[in-house]
């Protein structure tokens, strides 16, 4: 199925009481779901002959603190035979723990705890839900907006204690001062210059 169209009237046809929105951008097909409808969509997706959406390219998340389902969870599929590529997307609560589909595609085990190393979305009948990119007694999850930009604590090598330690993040800025003017203007004591000459 080498047309968008066609394919966005297929899926919609054969899965409509689960796609919630679809659209077309930038050459892609863009679906919306339930969460809880993630599994039955995928396996749609990936067995059926008119789709053959068999590579599992990505699984993300976007953070928005601010609504009531707060992460958008987002996966990137491709169909070589078809040359085409879907985004499937569903939006969550914080706390909601979301099916795994490791089942479905085993290269999402390292996907699925990338995004809970890095968002805390917790997946259900995952083989091995650990953290990937952080140590395990990180604190915290880094790509929530919430997150402080300097981290709760910081590493460094102790030459007194001859390991690595973990202390409270501590920010010196003592000598610091801006002055906010454009560069292009002169700094203060030219202009103070410049003034006393007039």
């Amino acid at each position: 199925m080498s047309d968008l169209f066609d394919l966005e009237k297929k899926i919609n046809s054969e899965l409509a009481t689960k796609i919630k929105l679809s659209n077309i951008k930038h050459n892609q097909l863009y679906l919306n779901i339930d969460s809880e409808d993630i599994i039955e969509v995928l396996v749609f997706l990936k067995n059926n002959p008119s789709t053959k959406f068999r590579q599992l390219i990505d699984i993300t998340a976007v953070d928005f603190p601010e609504e009531k389902k707060r992460f958008k969870l987002v996966y990137l599929l491709l169909s070589h035979e078809f040359n085409s590529r879907i985004v499937l997307s569903c939006s969550i609560n914080e706390n909601e723990v979301i099916p795994s589909v490791t089942e479905i595609f085993p290269s999402a085990n390292w996907m699925e705890r990338e995004v809970f190393d890095m968002y805390g979305i917790k997946f259900k009948d995952h083989p091995d839900l650990r953290r990937i990119l952080t140590d395990y007694s990180f604190e915290g999850f880094p790509l929530r907006k919430d997150f402080p930009l300097t981290g709760h604590n910081e590493v460094r090598y102790s030459e007194n204690e001859k390991k690595v330690i973990y202390e409270p993040v501590k920010l010196e800025q003592n000598y610091r001062d801006f002055d906010y003017e454009s560069p292009w203007e002169g700094t203060r004591y030219i202009k103070d210059i410049e003034k006393l000459n007039e």
